[in-house]
């Protein structure tokens, strides 16, 4: 799993607020991140949700994570 580096806390960060897993859309680019305790693992690729799993956006490839966040990709 690529991962950027860890973030000191998990909710607001920046004006971007990490949401829980389930509530990720299907129709856009997402960042996704696995929280654990006070660490933040994001992947540095942006991703896509679809039925069964997650996606990297830019190439379709499956990407083996079980993420537990999620927020908007930033641009």
């Amino acid at each position: 799993m690529s991962v950027g580096g860890d973030e000191h806390r998990p909710g607001s960060i920046g004006k971007l607020t990490w949401e829980r897993i389930e509530t990720a859309p299907f129709d856009r680019e997402l960042e996704i991140a696995v929280i654990e305790g006070h660490a933040i693992h994001r992947l540095v690729f942006p991703c896509r949700r679809i039925f069964g799993g997650w996606i990297k956006a830019m190439t379709g490839e499956h990407v083996a994570v079980q993420p537990t966040h999620w927020r908007i990709w930033p641009r």
